[in-house]
């Protein structure tokens, strides 16, 4: 239930609920009913009257007495006291004890909350709901409107509405449209449908310490179902709480809001109990021991846990014995690590879906490292084994899969098996961000940016700090060129994830893309120093270094690169940075090795492309350049087919087809490709060349121009030995005296 603003509500004039109950005001509303303040005539004092709505009665006619004797078998302080429940049969009310004071919710807006006060709340409650729990008894909808602070700072547990009787077998069923509990302290089974239990009632405390501790509750931003997403998800980390938190109870609330209820704290009990060793531990005054019962009469009174009945021992007994008959009888059967308790043999270490989906996310955010790939896609397949319809682990297979798909020889296999992983995704859970992430990226790579982009906006309203959507957003805004918000994805995300590389590394080659080479340096040299084994790195800080004109350096981080493990981007960095000294030889042999089946990416049409350039200037490879050029052609066109406005696909091919005599074809993609990205230096850089190549020299100075101006880097035109004679025109160098002149303004 909860609570009304505080202003008061007015009841019904005339209203009286049962004989001499005099009602005064509306206190609260809920699902099924509402609580009124009113005057008990016959013993002249206020209590507080709870009446099912009509057709809640009329639906439920247990429901209230079923209620009242839920909270009246409870005796610890912390909890309402039951009167009565008075009424006729059609229309009954439960009269109960009228609690003064605000709610936890209303303190915790009011004001900061100092941490021994937050913690003699989390003990209180703790301590009266191990009671609770003691009698199978759970409350179901703990939450900050529920919870009312007297002003001597008793804690009162207000509406064990949603109280019930555990049911061992699991005879009851609910669904989520029954959920009444609020989602922010709702623990992730809850809202998959399980009915409410002891670690449930243990999470919502945890939450709730979570939020007096940190001044707003996990997720403030978000409601509705991207809250309940939020709190679903494994992979939502909570941001960390402030650094004067002991890190006993930040690590104590920590379990207590697991995302897994085996991992949470056993029992209240021992939430209580880890409270009262770090209260003990900072000096300050432990709530009384649970060893001493007071009268439950007395406000200030803390009830013990109520002893196990001889009933309940007896079964206990019963149980062990049975569970020694069929352990000898099932032995053959038994798991390992239920045998290792009675051998002491070391048992294998337990299957754990939690640990699993957690482990394989983790190495997904890392996802430019191989080894990372390789990690994802072995706990993500675990999974898949136990459960083969488990959403997050056919979505976090499904991006493994693209990523494949990227790195390798652009196989289509790859896409298919990613598109048909994240299908399944989908349809076990179409409310998970991560599902809607991993088809965002297949229709990504098919070609179909903007549904891409659409599935990414579900996935962020569902979890707006996914990392790896956050991830596909900004590279699907910077191919839009739309570089400013792109940036601010990525800025946002750095600040949010400072130790994940991929961020750090895109915005670098965003900055590369647009000629702002100072920058994308720092950005590379971060990622090298966050993450020396990423290789690309080394390739991205090479080439970056070859644009300002440090040929040296850029030799130097490839060395490096290549001492750290070989790999297809290094080659082609090398290959390219020889192929600007004029090596072309030493470059020949680079680009063999990155299109070789041991140590490159034979499915790569830039390195094809790369490796005919050289062999163009070396004598007796001028035929073999030709074939090349083709294999480059056919390997892009396959991509072409998905992602028909890619500038730089565009591009490429048109030169591509220029130096292997295409002419038609090479004219009508240079066009398409500098429509599609007038900002971008490489796309003009690349036209100049296809224009030179095919003799139309004015159309090659105009784009020469435009390059320029946009930041292409001269030193890269001086050496390009296909503009040798267009760098003898007059005009190139009236460019350049004009470039400068601009340049000293």
């Amino acid at each position: 239930m909860e609570l009304l603003d505080p202003v008061q509500q007015a009841a019904p004039h005339g209203d009286t609920l049962s004989a001499h109950y005099e009602v005064r005001r509306l206190l609260g509303e809920g699902g099924f009913g509402h609580v009124y303040e009113a005057w008990d005539a016959k013993l002249c004092r206020s209590v507080a009257l709870k009446r099912l709505k009509q057709q809640a009665d009329m639906l439920h006619p247990e429901k209230l007495l079923n209620e009242a004797r839920l909270a009246a078998s409870l005796r610890h302080a912390a909890f309402v006291r039951i009167f009565s429940v008075d009424g006729d049969g059609k229309s009954q009310s439960i009269v109960m004890e009228l609690v003064e004071g605000q709610t936890l919710g209303q303190v915790m807006q009011a004001a900061t909350m100092p941490l021994d006060t937050a913690l003699d709340i989390a003990c209180q409650i703790a301590d009266a709901m191990d009671e609770a729990h003691a009698m199978d008894l759970v409350h179901g909808d703990l939450k900050p409107s529920n919870l009312m602070l007297e002003a001597n700072g008793k804690v009162r547990i207000l509406d064990f509405g949603l109280a019930r009787q555990l049911d061992p077998q699991a005879t009851q069923t609910t669904a989520l449209c029954d959920l009444q509990g609020t989602i922010a302290y709702m623990a992730p089974e809850r809202l998959t449908g399980r009915l409410p239990d002891m670690r449930g009632d243990i999470y919502a405390l945890g939450a709730m310490l979570y939020e007096m501790l940190a001044g707003q509750r996990p997720f403030a931003h978000l409601n509705g179902l991207a809250l309940a997403a939020a709190h679903m998800q494994s992979n939502a980390v909570w941001p960390a709480m402030p650094a004067s938190v002991p890190p006993a109870i930040a690590a104590l609330v920590r379990s207590m809001t697991a995302h897994d209820p085996l991992e949470r704290p056993r029992t209240m009990r021992d939430v209580r109990e880890a409270i009262a060793a770090q209260r003990s531990a900072s000096g300050t005054s432990p709530l009384p021991s649970a060893q001493t019962k007071l009268p439950p009469e007395t406000p200030s009174s803390v009830a013990i846990r109520l002893p196990i009945p001889r009933k309940r021992t007896l079964q206990i007994c019963a149980s062990v014995v049975l569970v020694a008959v069929v352990t000898a009888w099932q032995w053959p059967n038994v798991a390992p690590e239920v045998k290792a308790l009675f051998t002491g043999e070391k048992a294998p270490a337990p299957y754990s879906e939690m640990a699993s989906m957690k482990a394989g996310t983790e190495a997904l955010r890392a996802f430019d490292r191989d080894s990372n790939q390789e990690l994802a896609m072995k706990h993500f397949s675990t999974i898949l084994k136990h459960n083969p319809e488990h959403a997050g682990a056919n979505a976090g297979l499904s991006l493994v899969f693209t990523s494949r798909y990227l790195g390798t020889n652009r196989d289509e296999t790859w896409l298919q098996r990613a598109d048909i992983a994240a299908k399944q995704a989908l349809a076990s859970d179409d409310q998970l961000a991560l599902a809607h992430v991993a088809q965002a990226w297949v229709l990504e790579h098919h070609g179909k940016r903007a549904e891409a982009l659409q599935e990414i906006t579900i996935a962020l309203n569902l979890n707006p700090n996914i990392p790896i959507g956050m991830y596909g957003k900004a590279r699907l805004l910077i191919h839009a060129q739309k570089f400013d918000l792109a940036r601010d994805v990525l800025d946002k995300a750095i600040a949010l994830y400072p130790n994940d590389t991929p961020f750090v590394s895109m915005l670098g080659r965003m900055h590369y893309n647009l000629g702002n080479y100072t920058e994308a340096e720092k950005h590379f040299r971060k990622v090298i120093q966050m993450a020396p084994q990423v290789t690309a790195a080394y390739a991205d800080m090479s080439a970056t270094l070859e644009r300002l004109d440090r040929g040296d350096e850029a030799l130097q981080v490839l060395q490096q690169g290549l001492q750290m493990h070989p790999d297809w981007e290094l080659y082609t960095n090398l290959g390219t940075a020889l192929f600007n000294r004029g090596n072309y030889l030493g470059a020949v042999q680079a680009f063999k090795n990155a299109v070789s089946e041991n140590k490159g990416n034979p499915g790569n049409y830039l390195l094809w492309a790369n490796l005919a350039d050289a062999q163009r200037w070396v004598p007796g490879q001028i035929e073999l350049s030709s074939g090349s050029y083709r294999r480059a052609i056919t390997l892009i066109k396959v991509m072409l087919q998905h992602s028909p406005n890619d500038s730089k696909i565009n591009s490429r091919l048109a030169l591509y087809s220029a130096y292997a005599g295409l002419r038609d074809d090479a004219m009508k993609h240079v066009a398409q490709a500098v429509l599609l990205a007038p900002t971008l230096p490489d796309i003009h850089f690349r036209a100049a060349l296809t224009y030179e190549l095919l003799g139309k020299r004015n159309e090659a100075m105009v784009a020469l121009k435009q390059a320029l101006e946009r930041g292409y880097p001269i030193n890269l035109i001086e050496s390009a030995p296909d503009l040798l004679t267009l760098r003898r025109d007059a005009r190139y160098q009236q460019l350049l005296i004009d470039i400068e002149r601009n340049q000293k303004k």
